[in-house]
């Protein structure tokens, strides 16, 4: 394990730590705490099939988790995101397995209430990846690693909140900080950092947009949507990333979802398949059914 992994594993120990260590000095009705694990999958198999078909297996595994601590003015809010999936392929032709999902979002928000729904506050994000990434069907160079990239937003500003399932956040201070910790990938100058760095920095204007909802019985919906404008370079060129969560629920452990997400950054280059290079939009789209539990408190 490298030194920068080390240090990543350590700083999230203690963030841990201390939310624990917090939650031990005060009393338990001042936490609210929810998190949902799901493990999805398909497949598929073919015999004797004459419009083609590959046989394959696919498991997506994924976990989210809240915190939120509210006490007279203070409120603290903590979220955790991973996700990892692949396909595998039962036969010889071209790639035989490769990921199809790998997230590792976390985000957390300390505000001091200054008149009611409004909080001062200072807002933090990290996202990676776990395992290496590939172009397929070249699958002998990583084309992402972990912490490469790796983004983290800082920010001081306002927010409004009507619930722990809606709040707006916006910043005129803020830092966009993006890593690139491996060597090839940043001697290519990969992920908008200059050829042979390992980080850039990036200092402008941010906002963040959380909504949740039942949208039916046994449906419910988790969006979030973040801004963000480069004051120094191009600053009307906003990189986005939104993403779109809808959860059926058949029973308390059997369910389904569709997930989608949506990313924009005028400084990753990227090569479609007529060869040009340039800034592009960055979709995906994940379903699933499977199995889910969802605790809360």
């Amino acid at each position: 394990m490298s030194g920068h992994q080390r240090n990543t594993l350590f700083s999230l120990l203690f963030i841990l730590l201390a939310a624990k260590s917090a939650c031990a000095q005060d009393s338990i009705v001042y936490w609210k705490f929810k998190s949902l694990y799901s493990l999805s999958g398909t497949q598929t198999s073919f015999v004797n099939w004459n419009a083609g078909g590959r046989n394959n297996i696919s498991i997506i595994g994924s976990g989210s988790a809240s915190a939120y601590y509210t006490r007279e003015t203070v409120k603290w809010t903590n979220d955790a995101t991973f996700a990892l999936g692949g396909i595998k392929y039962f036969d010889k032709k071209g790639i035989g397995a490769q990921k199809t999902d790998d997230r590792l979002d976390l985000a957390s928000t300390f505000g001091m209430q200054l008149s009611k729904g409004f909080f001062l506050t200072f807002a933090s994000s990290f996202r990676t990846q776990s395992i290496n990434g590939y172009a397929y069907p070249n699958d002998s160079v990583p084309v992402s690693r972990f912490m490469a990239p790796g983004y983290m937003n800082l920010a001081l500003g306002a927010d409004f909140r009507k619930s722990d399932n809606f709040n707006i956040f916006f910043s005129s201070i803020a830092i966009k900080s993006t890593f690139v910790l491996d060597d090839s990938l940043s001697a290519k100058g990969s992920f908008g950092v200059e050829p042979g760095m390992r980080y850039r920095q990036e200092y402008g204007a941010y906002l963040k947009m959380k909504y949740n909802r039942p949208v039916a019985k046994n449906i419910e919906m988790k969006s979030k949507l973040e801004l963000f404008s480069n004051y120094l370079n191009n600053p009307e060129n906003i990189d986005v990333n939104g993403e779109l969560l809808l959860l059926f629920r058949v029973n308390s452990l059997v369910s389904a979802s569709a997930q989608w997400n949506l990313i924009y950054d005028d400084d990753i280059k990227i090569t479609d398949i007529n060869g040009n290079i340039g800034p592009r939009t960055q979709f995906k789209s994940v379903i699933g059914i499977g199995l889910s539990y969802k605790i809360e408190s």
